[in-house]
């Protein structure tokens, strides 16, 4: 009984950083999205590209009104609903969380989309329709902080989940052994 006790008490103060890890991680990339944008904006809309890594990497205003690869541009309104729906779905998995891989991507994951929803909802040309500000050109395709923390996110989860590990911290591939039996 002593022991579950003291799961219980250290189970709420984990669980507290792990919250304060994800909202920070999210806050953190959210404000840098935002400054890059302002930056974007005020020194390279109007210009001429800038290459910094020859022609595979560079500077090159952009403003993007569907998603990725520019697809989606007819139906601009969805993409605030689709963040909107994975930010709840965040919510509602933060319950269980325990992991710092999942709060680490999950934190880069709301990052990312709230970076890219402030555009859809007050930029040009007008609220949920606002085109998305990209200008970090890696010659296949322009992007933004924002989208570099959801493919971080991704990464991270992916490997997190390959890896074994659950969001409550637990170890799936080891929890799925205990229980084996072992006698043939």
């Amino acid at each position: 009984m002593s022991q579950m006790n003291d799961d219980a008490t250290e189970t709420k103060p984990r669980r507290r950083r792990m919250l304060g890890m994800l909202f920070g991680i999210a806050a953190i990339v959210l404000v840098v999205d935002q400054f890059t944008k302002f930056l974007a904006v005020r020194f390279l809309e109007g210009q001429e590209p800038v290459p910094v890594i020859g022609t595979l990497a560079g500077f090159d205003f952009y403003r993007n009104p569907g998603a990725a690869l520019g697809l989606g541009s007819s139906m601009t309104w969805i993409f605030p609903l689709i963040a909107i729906a994975v930010f709840a779905a965040i919510l509602f998995l933060s319950r269980k969380l325990g992991s710092v891989a999942w709060a680490i991507g999950l934190g880069l994951l709301l990052g990312g989309l709230f970076g890219n929803l402030v555009d859809r909802l007050f930029r040009q040309p007008g609220f949920l329709h606002g085109a998305v500000v990209d200008f970090i050109d890696l010659s296949l395709f322009i992007c933004n902080v924002a989208d570099i923390a959801i493919s971080a996110a991704a990464v991270t989860l992916v490997v997190a989940s390959l890896k074994g590990i659950e969001l409550d911290g637990s170890d799936s591939k080891h929890a799925s052994t205990v229980g084996e039996d072992t006698h043939g």
